[in-house]
């Protein structure tokens, strides 16, 4: 049991606010629980003050897509010089932008989709249809398109016939000006997360995702019963490994700290593609991190407790 004082950051204006706030009252109950004392803040116009005047002992990021995984408010908190859990500035803008991640992890020899990116201006300037056809020419389909920054799989949209490409890019658009394309891989949807200790990072217990309607959207994901999970997921036990490495790799390739989640793909013949990584999972009542952390036999408050001195002793 700890006696820190420590601040939670949730809430922000992104698109993911309300899963954020979630996130956050779940994770300060469990810290709580740990017995730490625990401040929650908005990520709003008063923070910076307030964390400059009342100067927690560490904080913890549970902001989702934003600020809280592009670096920023991680920029703000070393400039306050305030103990963080979490991946450093750098780091956060490498794994939040998706293509920037696939093609470092690619240039590893780790196994990701083909994919393509495609600017809002390059639809304006060469027409709509060329170019769709000829993505549809390059990468065949089906086809998964989302933003190429954000969580949650808002904009998120599986096509499997080009007739709904031209819908499927504007739902994109909307929440970015940028879109990845990539190849579908069919096959079982799993979520590795891993954690650090003082031997290094450390991939938990898979967990396998079954939604009902064939996509994990963003409803799929947040409304309790539209998606069946397991953890530990039943695979293979040569999968499972891979899958473990594929995670750890990603985290270490990418510079990652304390925490993280890789979301991957298993396809018939047992291959394990990497899809994209998570600097700030979330924790919400349906979330996969915490699934992770219950099937490896411990506690949220446990946990993240750990990593809370982990942090204060990077900065001691």
């Amino acid at each position: 049991m700890s006696d820190r004082w420590v601040a939670v950051l949730s809430g922000g204006l992104s698109h993911e606010r309300d899963v954020s706030l979630r996130s956050g009252r779940r994770l300060s109950a469990a810290l709580r629980s740990a017995g730490l004392t625990v401040t929650e803040l908005d990520a709003d116009h008063e923070l910076l003050h307030r964390l400059n005047v009342e100067r927690p002992e560490a904080v913890l990021v549970a902001l989702h897509g934003g600020e809280g995984e592009n670096g920023a408010i991680q920029s703000i908190l070393e400039l306050l010089d305030i103990p963080y859990v979490g991946t450093d500035p750098r780091a956060c803008r490498r794994a939040w932008d998706k293509p920037t991640a696939k093609a470092e992890l690619a240039r590893a020899g780790l196994t990701t989709p083909e994919w393509m990116v495609l600017p809002q201006s390059t639809f304006r300037e060469l027409g709509a249809h060329p170019v769709l056809d000829s993505l549809v020419d390059k990468l065949g389909l089906p086809l998964m398109l989302k933003p190429v920054q954000g969580g949650s799989a808002l904009g998120a949209r599986v096509v499997r016939d080009p007739s709904e490409l031209p819908s499927a890019m504007m739902g994109a658009f909307s929440y970015g000006d940028t879109v990845q394309v990539e190849k579908l891989v069919e096959g079982t949807e799993i979520a590795i997360g891993v954690l650090e200790d003082s031997d290094g990072p450390h991939a938990l217990p898979a967990v396998r995702i079954e939604p009902s309607r064939g996509i994990f959207d963003y409803t799929a994901r947040y409304t309790a019963g539209l998606t069946s999970y397991q953890a530990p997921a039943e695979l293979p036990e040569d999968v499972a490994r891979r899958a473990s490495e594929l995670a750890i790799s990603a985290h270490r390739l990418l510079g990652l700290r304390d925490i993280s989640r890789t979301d991957a793909i298993v396809d018939a013949s047992g291959e394990v593609h990497f899809l994209e990584v998570n600097v700030s999972p979330g924790l919400t009542a349906t979330s996969l991190l915490p699934m992770a952390i219950e099937a490896d036999g411990r506690g949220l408050g446990e946990v993240f407790d750990g990593l809370v001195e982990r942090a204060i002793e990077r900065r001691s």
